[in-house]
């Protein structure tokens, strides 16, 4: 039966690591397959200097700029708070979960638009619009 302690690699699949460096009846003894002087002789270059793999590092697209740990605010615009709610209604992100207008309560929520307001109601738990707050307030 065949179980992940019996599985084998098939034979020719792998290959023993060559070991240089371990004196002259090696056949790899002395210069260590590094030939004589110069920087790819001396310990310390990088694997990558030497394999050539720099220029394919420097040609690979990177990813630039950071990314913010803070959630985006979920936008509602005020025309869709004149149609989805009525006159003495409380706002806070739950009611505007429930009339599907942003996707989860976790998330901030911002109030914006350039619209009227012409219902008169409460808002908490949410950020608004300088716009939106002198609507309010007036």
């Amino acid at each position: 039966m065949l179980s992940l302690n019996n599985i084998k690699r098939s034979s020719g699949a792998t290959h023993k690591k060559k070991r240089v460096g371990r004196g002259n009846a090696s056949g790899h003894g002395t210069y260590s397959t590094r030939g004589l002087k110069g920087q790819k002789a001396r310990s310390g270059v990088s694997g990558l200097k030497r394999l050539g793999m720099r220029k394919q590092l420097l040609q690979t697209p990177k990813l630039r700029g950071f990314r913010s740990l803070q959630p985006k605010n979920q936008i509602v615009s005020v025309a869709l708070i004149n149609k989805n709610f009525h006159d003495g209604d409380v706002i806070t992100p739950e009611s505007l979960w429930q009339a599907g207008l942003i996707k989860n309560v976790s998330s901030p929520v911002k109030i914006l638009g350039k619209e009227k307001l012409t219902i008169k109601v409460k808002f908490e738990k949410v950020a608004m619009s300088a716009g939106v707050k002198s609507q309010i307030s007036a």
